[in-house]
């Protein structure tokens, strides 16, 4: 079968033969794959450098860690696996499938997963979301940022404050969910000033952070308590695009309520796990089907991998393979 191979650790994947994969128990089923979304993650396996990947020798391998196809009976699936997806045939676990329902672009139902695993289990499971709750996405302008505005919003919220840099892309949000944005452009003292001001008016329930680093400190700076009672927070992390480091005073810590965890692979239990697959992903096709969560994709011809790998996607755009 034709696959998108990585032949050498870090090296572009390629346009090539690779043998077809076999059912090795009966808890997998063979999916022919229409689509498959490359995100960071994906890129970050394929170099050897995520941690999910540990320190075994390399060899050939297809990129890609979920899809969506036909099963033998032509239903629609989305699927996720470790054995590589984007390929005209891959293996999936029985109980990382979830179908696709009528209305459901190819594409869409491919780039969405992948978004929601990092914004809806954040929101859900670390955070644990209620209706009625204040919300900052701290780097919203992402893709993931961008699902977990709207994913914020199917869950109740009652305010959603976003964080970045791109203005255009922070102005858009506000047509998806979005009640306030605050630049980071702004120098520290407003921005902090800025956030302080809305914490005070509007208390944050829930911090989904994206890019770590110095905007994480200035907004715990912000959070900060004087001695009197402050405000329950729950800080979640899920990226750090803009540093894997902070400083963190511990005078924070203890003047202010404030629960700091993070979320991804490995940091959510077997159960949560099978929710994902059970209840949240098709909770979030549905809402994809009557447009209450919205995803822009670029997509390409798996014969054009190569040239596309390391090309710059449009912002706020998943690159999804077709095969």
């Amino acid at each position: 079968m034709k696959a998108a191979v990585v032949f050498e650790k870090g090296s572009t994947p390629q346009y090539a033969d690779f043998p077809e994969p076999e059912i090795s128990n009966e808890n997998e089923v063979l999916v022919i794959v229409k689509a498959a979304s490359i995100k960071n993650l994906d890129k970050a396996r394929a170099s050897g450098k995520h941690y999910s990947t540990g320190n075994a020798a390399h060899q050939p391998v297809i990129v890609g860690s979920d899809g969506v196809g036909h099963l033998e009976d032509g239903s629609k699936v989305y699927f996720f696996s470790k054995k590589g997806t984007v390929a005209e045939k891959a293996i999936a676990n029985l109980q990382m499938i979830v179908p696709v329902p009528e209305g459901l672009d190819l594409s869409i139902a491919a780039a969405l997963p992948n978004a929601v695993m990092g914004s809806a289990m954040a929101l859900k499971f670390k955070a644990g979301i209620q209706p009625g709750n204040v919300v900052l996405v701290n780097g919203a302008t992402g893709i993931t940022g961008r699902i977990a505005v709207q994913i914020a919003k199917v869950y109740g919220a009652s305010k959603i404050i976003v964080t970045g840099r791109n203005e255009e892309s922070l102005q858009a949000l506000l047509e998806l969910g979005a009640d306030e944005v605050v630049s980071l452009q702004l120098n520290d003292e407003d921005f902090k000033k800025k956030i302080k001001e809305i914490h005070s008016e509007s208390p944050v329930d829930i911090v989904i952070d994206y890019i770590w680093g110095h905007s994480v400190e200035m907004i715990l700076s912000a959070f900060k308590g004087d001695g009197t009672f402050s405000h329950k927070t729950k800080l979640i992390t899920i990226g750090g695009m803009s540093s894997d480091i902070i400083q963190l005073s511990s005078q924070i810590l203890r003047a202010t309520d404030i629960q700091i965890s993070g979320s991804g692979l490995g940091s959510w239990t077997k159960e949560e796990s099978a929710l994902l697959f059970s209840e949240i992903i098709p909770e979030m096709f549905q809402a994809a089907v009557e447009g209450k969560i919205k995803i822009e994709t670029e997509n390409v011809d798996i014969k054009n991998i190569e040239a596309v790998w390391n090309a710059e996607t449009q912002t706020g755009k998943r690159l999804v393979v077709r095969i």
